[in-house]
């Protein structure tokens, strides 16, 4: 959740390691801070509560140096004060550590640390880490920092300066991210290739358990236990520009605009016409291993998860195996029974997200087939699992995901499609699959150009003090996301139910001040889903209806082209995005930094 960026190199670190907080606003902190190295000897830090703009408001005049670290803080231990901003410094001054992740035994290392007569200047867990350091008898910076993570349970990713050792800094990884960025006599850190890519595409990016030393010229790394790796860069898919708003005024608004073009990238070089199917070279997953696969077990968080129900359905339908989706926060804690001929989907639009990557693990340690569902190239759980899809939706920087989402989902008809093909869907279906697919970029542009229709719909219905989202079989997974979409960036309370379980509780809800926004699809559900109508609107219920046609029962209706039935629910999300932005929007909010979230979790 939290950012790190650190710089070592000719350049004066401060407007650098600034630029970089910035570029990291996106994921979601309550404060900032910086070390550096300065010029006369010593560690100079600065640190604000607040944004970016009051750290730098808040740099001395004399702040020059050419090695240092910053940080953006989301709190956990401690609230958000000036105090428990990062970076940390131990007893002496000496060692500075900027640090994303829990160490879970905190608690019992700070009282160990307070009985030795250590002083503690903050609520966090992470002023521990530097008084381990600072206290530790390691002849080098190296030896300090992982004598010091011995002692550590959690999850971690960290920078570290020390004054005695000018020349250097040291970072780790443990569950948390760590990229560094190769330049030209100069190198980076950071958390995030976001905060790299306006000065290299060269990155490489850390493992569990590794470590490494920046010098100005080079760099190694080496494991927690002092075995050195081998890590050679590679280069990031995306340009600087890719992270800038592009004329719109939110990345949340310039994401919504761009997934046209996403869905037209996921789909490119993947169709096979001639035997009506697509081409996932990065499955790994041979015809006969795929035609031995009895159940697929989807799992996210989030609007991750919600893809993921999305998935599980198109892959029923087209496939035929039984599949379902489960939040990976809780399969990781349930002791669930992990069959060998399941195949397990792990999906995250960062590829870090720590529940998920949690389960990855879990379930390579029993042996479990894993594919991954990730945008992030090289990131973790792409490196983790056994094969996957990577949905190429471009950097997507808002923390509410909805160009990811789309992509995600749009990767699941790929691989339904592609399971179906092998198995027993035939060729003409194969051949109606596809020129759906074909169709999405345009019909999405049609969605697109609606904006202002959306946006009066959204100025209605901004006021109501909550909302209900319902829809059946695979409706529903579209109104859990638009819930969660409304939720997050409007602070709108909202609920999200199948539409046949309305009658069995939440029924009693139905008021005119509590608007209903129903997803009707033209499929052989539609008379069904018009008779939800009926009871909502004999209750004085408010209707917004995501429908292929007008429906006459709903106050208000948006309507969406018609795709093929396996399709639709791709296409029906979209509005949902612009309603939740227009919503916030209207009410105030800081879009893209929603309050109390963050964009990448990588922690519990």
């Amino acid at each position: 959740m939290c950012g790190i960026v650190g710089y070592i190199g000719k350049r004066d670190v401060a407007p650098l390691l600034l630029e970089g907080l910035q570029r990291l606003e996106y994921r979601g902190y309550d404060s900032a801070g910086i070390a550096i190295h300065g010029k006369s000897g010593g560690l100079k830090t600065a640190k604000a509560k607040g944004r970016v703009r009051e750290l730098e408001a808040r740099l001395p005049k004399r702040f020059a140096g050419t090695t240092g670290i910053a940080h953006t803080r989301w709190a956990t231990h401690g609230a958000p004060t000036d105090a428990n901003a990062h970076p940390h410094l131990d007893a002496e001054g000496k060692v500075a550590v900027v640090h994303n992740g829990i160490i879970d035994n905190a608690d019992e290392l700070r009282a160990k640390l307070a009985a030795d007569g250590v002083e503690f200047a903050s609520e966090t867990d992470t002023e521990i880490l530097a008084h381990l350091i600072g206290r530790s008898q390691g002849d080098k910076l190296e030896d300090k920092v992982r004598q010091a993570l011995r002692l550590i349970e959690g999850t971690y990713g960290i920078a570290v300066l020390h004054a005695d050792f000018a020349d250097r800094i040291v970072v780790a990884r443990n569950g948390s991210p760590v990229v560094l960025g190769i330049g030209e006599h100069e190198m980076f850190v950071s958390s995030d290739v976001a905060a790299l890519v306006s000065h290299t595409r060269q990155v490489v990016t850390l493992d569990d358990g590794e470590m490494a030393t920046l010098k100005a010229d080079d760099y190694r790394t080496y494991t927690t236990e002092g075995s050195r790796t081998s890590a050679s860069p590679t280069t990031v898919e995306w340009e600087a520009e890719s992270y800038d708003m592009g004329g719109h005024d939110t990345y949340m608004h310039k994401e919504i605009s761009e997934q046209a073009d996403a869905v037209d990238r996921v789909l490119r070089g993947r169709i096979d016409d001639r035997f009506s199917t697509v081409r996932l070279g990065g499955l790994n997953l041979d015809a006969r291993e795929a035609r031995g696969v009895r159940r697929v077990k989807i799992l996210g968080c989030g609007s991750a998860y919600h893809a993921g129900q999305i998935g599980a359905q198109m892959i029923e339908e087209l496939a035929r195996i039984p599949a379902d989706a489960e939040p990976a926060s809780e399969f990781r804690y349930r002791n669930a029974v992990v069959d060998p001929d399941t195949l397990y989907i792990a999906v995250s639009q960062s590829g870090e997200t720590y529940d998920t990557l949690a389960a990855v693990q879990e379930l390579k340690r029993k042996g479990a087939r894993v594919l991954g569902v990730v945008n992030v190239v090289g990131s973790a759980i792409a490196r983790e699992t056994d094969g996957g899809v990577y949905v190429h939706a471009g950097p997507e920087v808002c923390v509410v995901s909805t160009k990811c989402f789309t992509n995600t989902a749009v990767a699941f008809a790929l691989l339904a499609l592609h399971l179906g093909r092998i198995r027993d869907l035939s060729v003409a279906d194969g051949k109606r699959i596809i020129a759906g697919l074909r169709r999405l970029p345009e019909q999405i542009a049609e969605v697109l150009r609606g904006e202002e229709e959306i946006k009066k719909l959204a100025a209605e219905y901004a006021d109501a003090k909550s909302m209900m989202f319902v829809g059946r079989v695979r409706g529903y997974p579209v109104a859990r996301e638009a819930s969660l979409k409304l939720k997050e960036v409007s602070y709108v309370h909202a609920e999200a139910y199948p539409a046949s379980e309305l009658k069995h509780g939440p029924l009693a809800l139905i008021e005119p001040a509590v608007p209903t926004v129903a997803i009707v699809p033209d499929d052989d559900l539609l008379e069904k889903n018009r008779a939800t109508l009926e009871e909502i609107k004999a209750r004085s219920g408010r209707i917004l209806a995501v429908a292929h046609q007008e429906q006459e029962k709903a106050d208000d209706t948006i309507v969406v082209p018609k795709n093929e039935v396996e399709l639709d629910p791709i296409l029906m999300g979209i509005p949902l995005q612009l309603l939740a932005y227009h919503s916030a929007l209207a009410l105030g909010r800081d879009i893209d930094k929603p309050r109390n979230l963050a964009k990448s979790v990588t922690v519990e």
